[in-house]
Formats: C-alpha cells, sequence, structure tokens
C-alpha cells in the first residue's frame, strides 16, 4: 500500500516547487519594483503573504492561527518559532498580518533560481560556519528594526532531524531581543512536519494550525538574562508540541 504513495509524494513534492515558483515568475516585474529599495519593503510584506496564501492553499493546507490578538500595533516583535518544514516559512508570513518583518536565514538559500534573487535582497543572510557573518546578522537587524520591521527567527538554528520534537536554541534571537529591547512572540507550528516535513516521499493535505503566545518583554533585562529567557521561550513552545 506504501509503495502506491510514492508517485503521490513524487508528483505533490513537484506541484510545491511549481507553486513556489510560478507566483514569483507572474508577479515578478512588481517584485523587482518593491524590492529596489528598502523604503518599499512594507508593499513587498503583502506580495510576499499573497505568495505563502497561494503556496498553501494550493497545497491542500487548511491553516488555522490562533493568538494574533497578541500583537500591539506600530511595535516590533522579535518572532521565534520551531522549525520543521519549508512551509514554516509560508505559515509564519500568514501568521503575522500586520507587522511587517524580516527573516533572518541561511546563506545557501541563495543558490535557488529566481527565488535566491529575491531572497537575498529581503532577507538577513548569515552564514553559521562563518563568525564574522554571524555577527554581521546584528547590525544587519539593528537596520531593520530601526525602519519599524520586526525580526523573525527560528531559534533551533536549522531543521532538526525527524526524531526530535524540538532541539536546542541557538542564543542569536536572544541577544538581538536584549540589545535592542524587543518584545518576543514566540509561535508554536503543530502540524507541518507531518504535512510538509524535509523527507521527500512524505507529506499531505490537511489542516496546519499555528498558535501565537503571548508576548515575552525585555523591557530592563541584560545579557545576564538571555539564558533564562532562551529556556523559557523554548519550554513555552515544546509544552504545546507535547500536548
Amino acid at each position: 500500500m506504501k509503495l502506491l504513495k510514492y508517485p503521490f509524494w513524487l508528483l505533490y513534492r513537484i506541484w510545491f516547487y511549481l507553486l513556489v515558483l510560478l507566483p514569483i515568475i507572474v508577479l515578478f516585474p512588481l517584485i523587482l519594483i518593491t524590492i529596489l529599495s528598502e523604503k518599499t519593503y512594507p508593499l513587498f510584506f503583502k506580495i510576499a503573504r499573497l505568495w505563502a496564501r497561494v503556496i498553501l492553499i494550493g497545497m491542500g493546507f487548511r491553516y488555522s492561527i490562533k493568538g494574533t490578538e497578541n500583537f500591539e500595533a506600530g511595535k516590533s516583535y522579535m518572532l521565534v518559532a520551531n522549525h520543521t518544514s519549508m512551509t514554516d516559512i509560508m505559515l509564519m508570513l500568514l501568521a503575522v498580518k500586520n507587522h511587517p518583518f524580516v527573516f533572518v536565514g541561511k546563506k545557501e538559500l541563495v543558490n535557488i533560481p529566481i527565488f535566491g534573487f529575491i531572497y537575498k535582497r529581503v532577507c538577513i543572510l548569515v552564514d553559521r560556519e562563518n563568525s564574522k557573518s554571524r555577527f554581521a546578522v546584528f547590525e544587519r537587524a539593528q537596520n531593520r528594526i530601526q525602519q519599524g520591521l520586526s525580526i523573525c527567527i527560528f531559534p533551533e538554528g536549522g531543521v532538526p532531524d525527524e526524531s526530535i520534537l524540538l532541539d536546542e536554541f541557538k542564543d542569536g534571537a536572544f541577544r538581538i531581543a536584549i540589545e535592542h529591547q524587543l518584545t518576543i512572540i514566540p509561535l508554536t507550528f503543530y502540524d507541518n512536519k507531518k504535512r510538509f516535513s524535509y523527507t521527500f516521499f512524505s507529506g499531505s493535505p490537511g489542516k496546519m494550525r499555528a498558535k501565537i503566545h503571548p508576548p515575552i518583554e525585555t523591557n530592563g533585562k541584560t545579557m545576564d538574562d538571555k539564558l533564562h529567557l532562551k529556556q523559557q521561550v523554548r519550554d513555552i513552545i515544546l509544552t504545546e508540541l507535547q500536548k
């Protein structure tokens, strides 16, 4: 029976990549205009949310998001969530509606045709093997925060092995949050691994849930509080995943 699923999984993956690329190709002239200047990033963010919606709906994912009331208008945040799937990017874009944010992502994705061209112009790139690159992230994040944008980091630092429910968190997100006194918003993605994991022959249409947790303030906190803050956020997400 499982053998019969392999053709479906193959076609499902191909369909996903088509859904990723086709809207970009169709909207490329408009996208190009919005990425030429940092001032037009909020408009690009709206296009990115449309792109994300096309992908999730096209894949047959019925997404639901709880906790949107936890955002305050006109405020920048540090957004953190568990990372299990390529669809985490899309679900994050749809979960956070009125607070344009910038992803901090790995440099390797710039090699993806077309997508990589846009990615390197709108995201804060980091080479995790290069200490200078990791340090430069803080400077670029500061620039974006000053523009009124929020920052999104998946603090596991990558996608963990399938057997790991939630990996240990890296320091970067919490260091930036403390340095800039950014309120932290944890998010839990419950179903992304089941719906579309990094295992090639897997996945299926179905529900895709996200929960936006209450904000965690960093006002008055120093680097001495970093480890406690990191563990506090990880415990919130882990507790949800274990339910």
